[in-house]
Protein backbone atom coordinates (compact mmCIF):
# COMPACT_ATOMS: atom_id res chain seq x y z
CA UNK A 1 0.00 0.00 0.00
CA UNK A 2 0.98 3.51 -0.29
CA UNK A 3 0.52 7.37 0.65
CA UNK A 4 1.45 10.82 0.18
CA UNK A 5 2.70 12.19 2.96
CA UNK A 6 3.42 15.90 3.86
CA UNK A 7 5.18 16.60 7.45
CA UNK A 8 5.34 20.74 8.23
CA UNK A 9 7.74 23.16 9.88
CA UNK A 10 10.13 21.66 12.68
CA UNK A 11 9.32 17.98 11.82
CA UNK A 12 10.95 17.47 8.87
CA UNK A 13 14.70 17.81 11.05
CA UNK A 14 13.31 14.38 11.47
CA UNK A 15 13.47 13.30 8.38
CA UNK A 16 15.83 12.68 5.61
CA UNK A 17 16.76 15.51 3.36
CA UNK A 18 15.30 14.63 0.54
CA UNK A 19 11.35 14.32 2.14
CA UNK A 20 11.64 17.40 3.67
CA UNK A 21 8.93 20.83 2.65
CA UNK A 22 7.80 18.26 0.20
CA UNK A 23 4.81 15.98 -0.07
CA UNK A 24 6.28 12.14 -1.07
CA UNK A 25 5.08 8.58 -1.41
CA UNK A 26 5.76 6.19 0.85
CA UNK A 27 5.07 2.34 1.08
CA UNK A 28 3.84 -0.36 3.37
CA UNK A 29 2.80 -3.90 3.95
CA UNK A 30 -0.21 -4.68 6.08
CA UNK A 31 -2.31 -2.81 8.37
CA UNK A 32 -0.86 0.19 10.21
CA UNK A 33 -1.99 3.13 12.27
CA UNK A 34 -1.07 6.71 11.12
CA UNK A 35 1.11 6.67 14.61
CA UNK A 36 3.13 3.55 13.71
CA UNK A 37 3.58 5.34 10.16
CA UNK A 38 4.99 8.60 11.85
CA UNK A 39 7.23 6.92 13.77
CA UNK A 40 8.22 4.82 11.30
CA UNK A 41 9.64 7.43 9.55
CA UNK A 42 11.60 8.67 12.49
CA UNK A 43 9.28 11.45 13.95
CA UNK A 44 8.26 11.09 17.88
CA UNK A 45 4.18 11.18 18.06
CA UNK A 46 5.07 13.74 21.30
CA UNK A 47 6.23 16.04 18.57
CA UNK A 48 2.89 15.63 16.62
CA UNK A 49 0.30 18.02 17.55
CA UNK A 50 -2.31 17.49 14.13
CA UNK A 51 -2.73 14.77 11.64
CA UNK A 52 -4.89 15.46 8.95
CA UNK A 53 -5.80 12.52 6.91
CA UNK A 54 -7.98 13.69 3.51
CA UNK A 55 -8.25 16.58 4.85
CA UNK A 56 -9.99 15.28 8.02
CA UNK A 57 -8.77 15.24 11.83
CA UNK A 58 -7.22 11.61 12.79
CA UNK A 59 -6.19 10.03 15.88
CA UNK A 60 -3.01 8.30 16.43
CA UNK A 61 -5.37 4.94 16.26
CA UNK A 62 -6.30 5.64 12.86
CA UNK A 63 -5.55 2.87 10.17
CA UNK A 64 -3.89 4.45 6.82
CA UNK A 65 -5.62 3.13 3.83
CA UNK A 66 -4.45 2.45 0.40
CA UNK A 67 -4.10 6.34 -1.53
CA UNK A 68 -4.39 8.76 1.78
CA UNK A 69 -2.96 11.78 1.84
CA UNK A 70 -1.74 12.27 5.30
CA UNK A 71 -0.45 15.89 6.68
CA UNK A 72 1.23 16.00 9.93
CA UNK A 73 1.96 19.08 12.37
CA UNK A 74 4.08 19.67 15.12
CA UNK A 75 3.45 20.99 18.17
CA UNK A 76 0.94 24.05 18.56
CA UNK A 77 1.62 23.99 22.65
CA UNK A 78 0.80 27.86 22.78
CA UNK A 79 -2.15 28.40 20.92
CA UNK A 80 -5.90 27.01 21.33
CA UNK A 81 -6.83 24.55 18.15
CA UNK A 82 -9.75 22.46 20.65
CA UNK A 83 -11.94 22.82 18.26
CA UNK A 84 -10.12 20.58 16.03
CA UNK A 85 -9.30 16.73 16.92
CA UNK A 86 -5.90 16.68 18.37
CA UNK A 87 -3.90 13.06 18.68
CA UNK A 88 -2.82 14.35 21.87
CA UNK A 89 -4.60 14.66 24.94
CA UNK A 90 -5.36 18.30 26.04
CA UNK A 91 -2.40 20.80 26.56
CA UNK A 92 -0.33 20.89 29.69
CA UNK A 93 -1.69 24.53 30.83
CA UNK A 94 0.48 24.49 33.84
CA UNK A 95 3.98 23.63 32.92
CA UNK A 96 6.00 20.96 34.64
CA UNK A 97 8.69 19.49 33.29
CA UNK A 98 10.83 15.99 33.61
CA UNK A 99 14.17 16.21 32.10
CA UNK A 100 16.65 12.96 30.98
CA UNK A 101 19.95 12.38 32.59
CA UNK A 102 21.61 14.54 29.45
CA UNK A 103 20.05 17.96 30.29
CA UNK A 104 21.58 18.74 33.84
CA UNK A 105 22.54 22.01 33.41
CA UNK A 106 18.65 23.11 31.70
CA UNK A 107 17.17 21.11 34.32
CA UNK A 108 18.94 23.99 36.86
CA UNK A 109 17.93 26.68 34.58
CA UNK A 110 14.30 26.10 33.84
CA UNK A 111 14.14 25.69 37.93
CA UNK A 112 15.86 29.54 38.01
CA UNK A 113 13.82 30.79 35.92
CA UNK A 114 10.64 29.26 38.36
CA UNK A 115 9.78 26.05 36.89
CA UNK A 116 8.98 22.81 38.44
CA UNK A 117 12.04 20.52 36.59
CA UNK A 118 12.58 16.95 37.45
CA UNK A 119 16.35 15.78 36.98
CA UNK A 120 18.42 13.47 38.59
CA UNK A 121 21.49 12.13 36.45
CA UNK A 122 20.72 8.76 37.27
CA UNK A 123 16.94 8.68 36.17
CA UNK A 124 16.41 6.09 33.20
CA UNK A 125 13.88 6.45 30.74
CA UNK A 126 11.66 4.36 32.03
CA UNK A 127 11.61 6.76 34.89
CA UNK A 128 11.40 9.86 33.31
CA UNK A 129 8.41 7.88 30.99
CA UNK A 130 6.65 7.55 34.68
CA UNK A 131 7.31 10.74 36.27
CA UNK A 132 6.13 11.99 33.26
CA UNK A 133 2.89 9.99 32.84
CA UNK A 134 1.96 10.11 36.88
CA UNK A 135 2.86 13.83 37.38
CA UNK A 136 1.34 15.08 33.74
CA UNK A 137 5.02 16.24 33.05
CA UNK A 138 6.32 17.41 29.42
CA UNK A 139 9.72 15.07 28.76
CA UNK A 140 12.95 16.89 27.78
CA UNK A 141 15.27 14.85 26.30
CA UNK A 142 17.29 14.64 23.50
CA UNK A 143 16.54 11.10 22.90
CA UNK A 144 14.36 9.76 19.83
CA UNK A 145 13.45 6.93 21.10
CA UNK A 146 12.75 8.26 24.60
CA UNK A 147 9.87 10.52 23.56
CA UNK A 148 8.67 7.23 20.79
CA UNK A 149 7.57 5.42 24.44
CA UNK A 150 3.53 4.89 24.35
CA UNK A 151 3.61 6.02 28.25
CA UNK A 152 5.18 9.58 27.07
CA UNK A 153 1.65 12.34 25.57
CA UNK A 154 3.50 15.46 26.25
CA UNK A 155 7.34 15.57 25.22
CA UNK A 156 9.77 17.89 23.02
CA UNK A 157 13.12 16.97 21.39
CA UNK A 158 15.79 19.76 22.85
CA UNK A 159 17.69 21.13 19.49
CA UNK A 160 19.83 22.88 20.74
CA UNK A 161 23.36 21.42 22.66
CA UNK A 162 24.19 24.40 24.68
CA UNK A 163 22.10 25.26 27.86
CA UNK A 164 21.67 28.81 27.70
CA UNK A 165 20.38 28.52 24.13
CA UNK A 166 18.14 25.36 25.56
CA UNK A 167 16.76 27.84 28.01
CA UNK A 168 15.78 30.02 25.35
CA UNK A 169 14.18 27.53 22.98
CA UNK A 170 11.90 25.68 26.19
CA UNK A 171 10.98 29.48 26.93
CA UNK A 172 9.79 30.37 22.99
CA UNK A 173 8.56 26.68 22.50
CA UNK A 174 6.31 26.43 25.62
CA UNK A 175 5.39 30.40 25.63
CA UNK A 176 7.05 30.89 29.05
CA UNK A 177 8.56 33.94 29.44
CA UNK A 178 4.82 35.42 31.05
CA UNK A 179 4.63 33.38 33.35
CA UNK A 180 8.60 32.62 34.47
CA UNK A 181 9.18 33.30 38.52
CA UNK A 182 12.73 33.78 38.50
CA UNK A 183 14.90 32.85 42.05
CA UNK A 184 11.71 30.97 43.34
CA UNK A 185 13.20 27.78 43.19
CA UNK A 186 16.15 25.84 44.27
CA UNK A 187 18.62 25.20 41.22
CA UNK A 188 19.84 22.18 43.31
CA UNK A 189 16.55 20.09 44.28
CA UNK A 190 13.56 22.13 42.69
CA UNK A 191 11.42 23.26 45.83
CA UNK A 192 10.31 26.56 46.14
CA UNK A 193 12.34 28.65 47.93
CA UNK A 194 11.41 30.36 51.60
CA UNK A 195 12.64 33.80 52.87
CA UNK A 196 14.65 33.83 56.01
CA UNK A 197 15.90 36.27 59.01
CA UNK A 198 19.61 37.78 58.68
CA UNK A 199 19.93 35.87 62.02
CA UNK A 200 18.75 32.51 60.94
CA UNK A 201 21.25 31.95 58.07
CA UNK A 202 24.34 33.34 60.50
CA UNK A 203 26.14 30.23 60.86
CA UNK A 204 25.54 29.63 57.21
CA UNK A 205 26.33 32.79 55.04
CA UNK A 206 29.75 34.83 55.52
CA UNK A 207 29.97 37.69 57.89
CA UNK A 208 31.19 39.37 55.25
CA UNK A 209 28.02 38.74 53.01
CA UNK A 210 26.02 39.41 55.58
CA UNK A 211 27.36 43.13 55.98
CA UNK A 212 26.93 43.58 52.11
CA UNK A 213 23.34 41.60 50.79
CA UNK A 214 20.19 41.37 52.43
CA UNK A 215 17.38 39.26 51.75
CA UNK A 216 18.05 35.79 52.30
CA UNK A 217 16.20 32.48 51.38
CA UNK A 218 16.61 28.77 51.87
CA UNK A 219 15.90 25.49 50.11
CA UNK A 220 13.03 23.59 52.89
CA UNK A 221 14.77 20.39 51.49
CA UNK A 222 18.31 20.71 51.08
CA UNK A 223 18.84 24.15 53.03
CA UNK A 224 20.47 25.91 50.51
CA UNK A 225 20.21 29.38 51.64
CA UNK A 226 20.50 31.82 48.27
CA UNK A 227 21.23 35.42 48.51
CA UNK A 228 22.00 38.19 45.80
CA UNK A 229 25.79 37.74 45.98
CA UNK A 230 28.37 38.71 43.10
CA UNK A 231 26.67 35.81 40.69
CA UNK A 232 23.18 37.41 41.13
CA UNK A 233 24.17 39.84 38.37
CA UNK A 234 25.06 37.51 35.92
CA UNK A 235 22.32 34.70 36.59
CA UNK A 236 19.79 37.93 36.27
CA UNK A 237 21.30 39.16 32.41
CA UNK A 238 20.90 35.39 31.62
CA UNK A 239 17.22 35.03 32.51
CA UNK A 240 16.51 38.36 30.73
CA UNK A 241 17.87 37.31 27.59
CA UNK A 242 16.16 34.07 27.46
CA UNK A 243 12.55 35.88 28.72
CA UNK A 244 13.03 38.29 26.07
CA UNK A 245 14.12 35.75 23.06
CA UNK A 246 10.88 33.80 24.34
CA UNK A 247 8.86 36.46 22.71
CA UNK A 248 9.90 36.36 19.68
Amino acid sequence: MTATLRFYAELCRFLPAARRQVAFAHRWEGRVSVKDLIEGLGVPHTEVDLVLINGEPADFRQIVADGDRVAVYPVFESFDIAAVTRVRPEPLREMRFVLDAHLGRLAAYLRLAGFDALYRNDFTDEQVAELARAGRRVVLTRDHGLLKRGSVTHGYFVRETRPDRQLVEIVGRFDLNRVARPFSRCMRCNALLEPVGESDVAAEVPEESRAHYHGFVRCPDCRRVYWKGSHYRRLVLLLDEALRAGQS
